[in-house]
């Protein structure tokens, strides 16, 4: 299970680091077991100009660095057409606007789950148990704050 949570952490600041630089239409597909894939998910997104696409991958490399994690191959920096960053449980793919259209990866897998990056990025739901303690414990808290004296401030005159 703690190799499953570390893997969203790790793709989902991959994904804030393409946000961090204004990538557009960031997606993430998350590839099926039987599928014959050869990673768990890909991020992709898009730049406008070479210098943008550079960028991107630049801060995601940076970004992931910082967690440990390095890039085990990588294509296309130069070019800046189609930067591919290979991290082997997920593969980040910065396209320019029209290698994207051209190459389309969502159709090609379109047998792959399309997440919001937001999907990945949320917090797990707390468990039933400690919602209700919690609930319990705040409606308590509330009772003895609501039967403290107020204190109540004089208006100068």
């Amino acid at each position: 299970m703690k190799k499953k949570n570390d893997l969203k952490l790790q793709v989902c600041e991959a994904i804030l680091a393409c946000q961090d630089k204004q990538a557009d239409d960031v997606t993430v597909l998350e590839l099926e077991k039987d599928s014959g894939a050869f990673t768990d998910y890909f991020v992709m997104c898009s730049g406008t100009n070479p210098r943008q696409i550079q960028a991107i991958a630049d801060a995601v490399d940076e970004r992931l660095e910082a967690l440990g994690l390095r890039v085990t191959h990588s294509e296309g920096y130069k070019q800046a057409e189609w930067v591919l960053l290979d991290y082997v449980d997920f593969v980040v793919h910065v396209f320019s606007e029209k290698a994207r259209q051209f190459y389309d990866l969502e159709r090609l897998w379109k047998s792959a789950k399309r997440l919001e990056p937001a999907e990945l990025m949320a917090k797990p739901k707390p468990r039933r148990a400690a919602t209700a303690k919690t609930t319990v414990a705040q409606s308590t808290s509330a009772k003895t704050a609501s039967s403290a004296p107020r204190k109540t401030r004089k208006k100068k005159a």
